[in-house]
């Protein structure tokens, strides 16, 4: 299944930029990531948070920013957390509950199977210019190429928590309730595309 490229521009949603700032305001306070959004000059979207899809370059920017002044670890917990945010915000205010109830109720395979060609559908809304694809099986793998967020910089780990959070949270909310998601390769450590392992 391939969700396709992006759709010219590269765009991004901006629960991207809305729930990081979320996060981070949470964990490290209003100093400190007004300090991290303006590293990355982004310091108006904390004033003015973005309603609409914004330019990719902004997710990669304060990624990045995060990452120099936090270390890798710390800013992928916020990623994380971010990542969590998100996927609550899309199952109280994108996902229609009566679609919600169906995916519950049927075998997990085949909520699977509807959840990832609803993700595919909706993929340049977080994969910006890069490509989205799932490949069926035990474990389900989802692929992102060239996604903005590992497009931040080198890394000697995976840093896309951000994606990994938001498909765990959504599988486990409509698929299964013991699902994981691990991404196992990602583009920052040098891989050709970012993998996930969807298993319950």
């Amino acid at each position: 299944m391939d969700g396709g490229a992006a759709m010219a521009g590269g765009r991004i949603g901006p629960n991207a930029i809305t729930r990081m700032a979320e996060a981070m305001r949470n964990s490290i306070g209003e100093a400190r990531a007004r300090a991290i959004f303006a590293a990355a000059g982004l310091e108006q979207r904390l004033d003015h948070p973005p309603a609409a899809m914004v330019p990719e370059r902004e997710v990669t920017l304060l990624h990045r920013a995060a990452r120099d002044a936090l270390g890798t670890a710390h800013a992928t917990q916020l990623a994380r957390r971010a990542g969590m945010l998100t996927g609550q915000y899309l199952l109280a205010h994108r996902i229609p509950k009566p679609v919600q109830w169906l995916l519950r109720a049927l075998p997990a395979p085949v909520a699977a199977r509807l959840l990832v060609k609803a993700i595919a559908r909706h993929a340049w809304t977080f994969a910006g210019s890069g490509r989205f694809s799932a490949r069926p099986g035990n474990p389900l793998v989802l692929e992102v190429a060239g996604g903005p967020i590992a497009l931040a910089g080198p890394a000697e780990q995976p840093v896309c928590d951000f994606y990994t959070a938001t498909f765990g949270t959504l599988f486990r909310a409509l698929v299964n309730a013991e699902a994981q998601v691990v991404e196992t390769q990602c583009t920052a450590m040098g891989a050709t595309s970012c993998l996930f392992e969807v298993r319950w």
